[in-house]
Formats: structure tokens, C-alpha cells, sequence
């Protein structure tokens, strides 16, 4: 099993290559053993959203960071970002998520955390890899221990709630919808502590109801509570509360982008916006670098992906960075992407403003088409005639005024087509003619 780290760790079809208890387990071991090997002797910390596969997961993770020596800490059903924050606040050698994100609850992944919190490097990747595929001949003779440890959400809950600053106006009002995921118990908490008037939806996972209809992926529910109910905003969590998405007074979606925007606007009067600069994805629509720059701001664009964010964010001194899937990182605030903190965060901005959250995140929005290609293989994009043909087409076609973007899905043999303009029926026309490129050079029969 070679590459067995995507974009964002291991996932895969739950009980099946590569997401088996066998992986779970020599992850554990191998990240343990990794650590370990550069002195860190504290626990490793593990948790999981509430996919009925987590449990299986989890439990052999655990086995595995065991098996080298070290104590393995079963925080239980929390968020990606709360294992994070628990990382660091028990000085643990590393964190082990068993999650699949947005994803429905017949996959299921692996993320790993090193010390301090951080998402793995590509060093620290290559060499738990290695140790995954070659453990050493003999390992230790006394194993370390699991425990479970359930008051760990309660601690994380206090962290979220310190790094907001109150009291909010009586005057607004929240709808959560928690998408049946690990935000369930925290996230409701979390804004109740803060004195906010918070309805929370979609909180009774069944192990198989985790962004069904719900959440992050699916804001219908969330539009139609937050009109009943007359509420100033709504937030959409994904399975592992890393993501968040927004619904503003009128019931309609608030993408990432304009979530960023106004996170943006907010931090920068208040002169929190460190270096004015702000980091986000190529995915991102061409009307967020627009209106930054509208504002003053300055936009550093990087691949896809929160560890490219973040090494952006580093490289230029930026505090906030994010995606337009409503991956948020406040780096001033947390170590990696949290979306009950960017909801926290949001929610703080329109408090300070006194605006409703559709003029907050007013924006001009470039028309964008995502095409998704099944694909065979990943070749070299750049080696195949058609379609550097077609994307030079395309470019040629929309000059300055738009955007082609051809890349490979990090987790899946999909190769995504994304065009973004002005005018809609070039960009789908577009779109369309580079996703025909692809398939007749790739596509999957």
C-alpha cells in the first residue's frame, strides 16, 4: 500500500482497504512510534465523529498506539478541531481523528495531529508512513494503556468559550444545524455559555444519519428554522466540525467566501487582520480577491487544501485563512480550521456591526461551474494535448475576466474542471468542453 496519505490523511470506504481496523491499528502504531523516536513521551489523544464504524476504528487505533509504548487518551465523539486543542492542552506526542468529514456514513478516515496540535507536515506523513509499512523488528515489552477519558468535551467547550469576547446583543438570535455529527453535544454549549439564544437541529445521530440531508452539505432544514424562527443567522456544521456554512436573515446559503469576507472586514477594523493579509484556496471565487481588494486588504491565493493554507498563512504573517467549503483557519485563535469557532467568530462580527449578515457578506459572485470527472488514472494533466488544448481554448476565450482551474481530487479518482466568469453560459460551455477533453483522455468506462 503505497501514497497512503491524501490531501487530508486516510479515507476510504469504512471496513474496506484502506480504512480496516489493520490500517487503523498500524497507524496508531506508526504515529506513535514516530513521535516517540523524536523524544515526545506524552499520550496520544484519539477521537471520532458518530459514524456507526467509528467505534470499530477508534478502539484499534488505540491498540496500535498502545502496542508502542505509548498511553492511548479515548476522548470519544468531538470534533476534528477539538482533538487538536486537546493535543496541545495534555502535552500529548500526537492526535488520531476517525472521521471522513463531509462525507456520507459509509466512509470513514484517519487524520493524524503531531504535537502542538498541528496537522502532519510531509516529513512527519513520510515518516509515520514509513513506520506503517516497516515497524520495527521488535517492539516494546510494556505497552501503554487506553482509558477513556469523556469529561475531555467539557474542557474543549471552555477553550472555545475563551476566545470569544461577550456579552451579545438580546436582539440576535441562532439556529445551529449540527448535521447528526461530532458538534452535537459541544456546539450547542459552546453558544448557550456565551448567553446567545441558540435552537440546535439535527443533534440525535444514529450512526448513519451524519450529513444526511443535514449540515454543512445540505442547509435546507437550516433555511426553513431560521425563518420560522426569525433568527439573525443560522450555522451548518460537516460531520467532524471542521467546516461551517452560514444562512443569513432571509434563509439564504452564506458560502465560505463571504463567511471569510466578513470575518475579514471584522478583524481589520478592529486591527486583529495581522499584515491586512488574508489567505485563501484557488477555489475561491474570483469576487472574494475583488471585494478584498476593495477593502485594502491583500489576497494570497494557494492550492487546495487547509495545510496549504496554513503554510501560506506562515509564509506571510496572515492571522485568517480559509476555504470556500467553509474551512476557516483563525490562527491567532487555534492551531487548525474549527467550525464552531469560525460560527463564534461570525456571530462576533455581527454583533460588532449592528448590520444584518446579508450586507456583512454582500459580494459580487463570479458565476462558477464544477464539473467532477470519474477518471481511470491520474496522469500528468500537462501531458495530455486535448486537454491543455482545451484549457488553452478556455483561457484564451475568457482572458482577465475569468478563471480555469484542472486538478485531481486528492481523495478520490476524480478529476475536477472548474471554470469561473462573468457570463454563466460561457463558463458552463466551457466547463463542459474541458470535462469532454478529460473523458475522452481518462475517462473511467
Amino acid at each position: 500500500m503505497n501514497g497512503l496519505f491524501g490531501t487530508d490523511g486516510v479515507r476510504g470506504l469504512a471496513n474496506a482497504e484502506p480504512i480496516t481496523p489493520e490500517t487503523a491499528a498500524g497507524l496508531g502504531r506508526a504515529v506513535a512510534l514516530h513521535f516517540r523516536s523524536l523524544g515526545f513521551s506524552g499520550p496520544v489523544v484519539l477521537g471520532r465523529d458518530t459514524r456507526i464504524s467509528g467505534g470499530m476504528l477508534e478502539h484499534a487505533a488505540a491498540a496500535g498506539v498502545a502496542s508502542a509504548g505509548a498511553d492511548a487518551v479515548l476522548a470519544g465523539a468531538l470534533p476534528t478541531p477539538g482533538i487538536s486543542f486537546l493535543v496541545r492542552d495534555l502535552k500529548a506526542a500526537a492526535g488520531v481523528v476517525i472521521s471522513a468529514s463531509h462525507n456520507s456514513w459509509e466512509d470513514n478516515g484517519i487524520k493524524l495531529f503531531g504535537p502542538g496540535g498541528a496537522k502532519l507536515s510531509d516529513e512527519d506523513e513520510a515518516a509515520v508512513e514509513s513506520f506503517f509499512h516497516e515497524p520495527p523488528p521488535s517492539l516494546p515489552r510494556q505497552t501503554g494503556r487506553i482509558r477513556s477519558a469523556p469529561g475531555l468535551s467539557a474542557r474543549y467547550v471552555d477553550f472555545l468559550v475563551s476566545r470569544i469576547s461577550g456579552p451579545f446583543p438580546d436582539r440576535l438570535t441562532l439556529v445551529l444545524d449540527c448535521g447528526n455529527g461530532a458538534t452535537c453535544r459541544v456546539a450547542p454549549k459552546a453558544f448557550a455559555r456565551l448567553g446567545i439564544p441558540v435552537r440546535a437541529i439535527h443533534i440525535r445521530p444514529d450512526g448513519m444519519n451524519i450529513n444526511w440531508k443535514c449540515g454543512s452539505q445540505d442547509t435546507g432544514d437550516l433555511q426553513k428554522e431560521v425563518l420560522r424562527n426569525g433568527a439573525s443567522l443560522g450555522l451548518a456544521f460537516d460531520g467532524d466540525g471542521d467546516r461551517c456554512i452560514a444562512v443569513d436573515e432571509a434563509g439564504r446559503p452564506v458560502s465560505g467566501d463571504r463567511i471569510l469576507l466578513a470575518c475579514a472586514r471584522a478583524m481589520d477594523a478592529s486591527g486583529r487582520l495581522a499584515n491586512r493579509t488574508v489567505v485563501s484556496t484557488v477555489m475561491s471565487n474570483l469576487g472574494l480577491k475583488k471585494a478584498l481588494d476593495e477593502a485594502g486588504i491583500r489576497h494570497v491565493e494557494t492550492d487546495v487544501g487547509d495545510r496549504q493554507v496554513l503554510s501560506a498563512m506562515r509564509k506571510h504573517g496572515a492571522v485568517l485563512g480559509g476555504e470556500d467549503s467553509g474551512h476557516m483557519i483563525f490562527a491567532d485563535r487555534h492551531a487548525t480550521g474549527d467550525g464552531i469557532l469560525t460560527g463564534l467568530e461570525l456571530f462576533t462580527a455581527l454583533a460588532a456591526d449592528g448590520r444584518p449578515l446579508s450586507a456583512l457578506t454582500q459580494m459580487e459572485v463570479f458565476p462558477q461551474v464544477l464539473v467532477n470527472v470519474p477518471v481511470r488514472e491520474r496522469k500528468d494533466l500537462d501531458s495530455l494535448a486535448g486537454v491543455r488544448d482545451a484549457e488553452e481554448r478556455a483561457r484564451k476565450t475568457l482572458g482577465a475576466d475569468g478563471r480555469v482551474l484542472v486538478r485531481y481530487s486528492g481523495t478520490r479518482l476524480v478529476c475536477r474542471v472548474m471554470v469561473e466568469s462573468r457570463d454563466e453560459e460561457t463558463t458552463r460551455s466551457l466547463a463542459e468542453d474541458i470535462a469532454d477533453a478529460v473523458k475522452r483522455e481518462l475517462g473511467a468506462s
